[in-house]
């Protein structure tokens, strides 16, 4: 049965989430807090994001447990994390008449991100800089793809430095209960889509 979704104002008083200020050893940057996203513009304005799943923030917690393990010195930086419901409209209107709407879920499914079980990230280096990843975050072209690695690597518009990043990247967060995707390297998400949807509390 699915649950009446929660407005992202009252997130704060529910005990199924957690904010990422608890969480020992990543950094935040919410780029949908900032003008440095695709839209152009501050899409979360007032709404405080800064927040994810308990599951999925314990997943988190561990991953950057691991990473500092392989690589010491390192720090996951998150992109995003929950994205309420009302936002992801906004992402799916902005793309209307392009191609480019596979890398946004149709709201009228809903995006993992607004039940708080999905975030974007990458990995900042021991003095605080981003690992190049071949491609920035949310740039819309298959270079992102990681399901054309193998492809891009061979051809050289993906170096083996930066397939090692996406790779070390990807290791801490599959070891921690996440999963990728195969068309964005930053997305990671917990449990099966449908399982989320029908059983989490979505957040508008």
């Amino acid at each position: 049965m699915t649950l009446p979704p929660m407005r992202c104002e009252d997130i704060a008083r529910h005990p199924d989430f957690r904010r990422l200020c608890t969480i020992e050893g990543i950094a935040v940057d919410l780029r949908y807090a900032t003008v440095h996203n695709f839209v152009g513009h501050n899409l979360y304005d007032t709404l405080d994001c800064g927040w994810l799943h308990r599951l999925a923030a314990t997943g988190l917690e561990q991953a950057a447990g691991l990473l500092q393990r392989e690589a010491p010195g390192h720090r996951l930086l998150v992109l995003d994390a929950l994205r309420p419901h009302r936002v992801q409209i906004e992402l799916w209107d902005f793309l209307e008449g392009t191609d480019l709407r596979q890398y946004v879920a149709d709201p009228a499914r809903g995006s993992i991100h607004s039940f708080g079980m999905a975030l974007d990230a990458t990995l900042l280096d021991a003095k605080g800089r981003e690992l190049d990843m071949g491609t920035g975050f949310d740039v819309m072209t298959e270079l992102s793809h990681p399901q054309l690695e193998a492809q891009h690597l061979a051809s050289g518009a993906l170096t083996p430095t930066q397939l090692r990043n996406r790779e070390l990247l990807r290791g801490v967060m599959g070891a921690s209960g996440f999963q990728g995707i195969s068309n964005e390297w930053w997305h990671f998400e917990m449990l099966d889509r449908n399982h989320v949807r029908q059983t989490f509390l979505r957040v508008d």
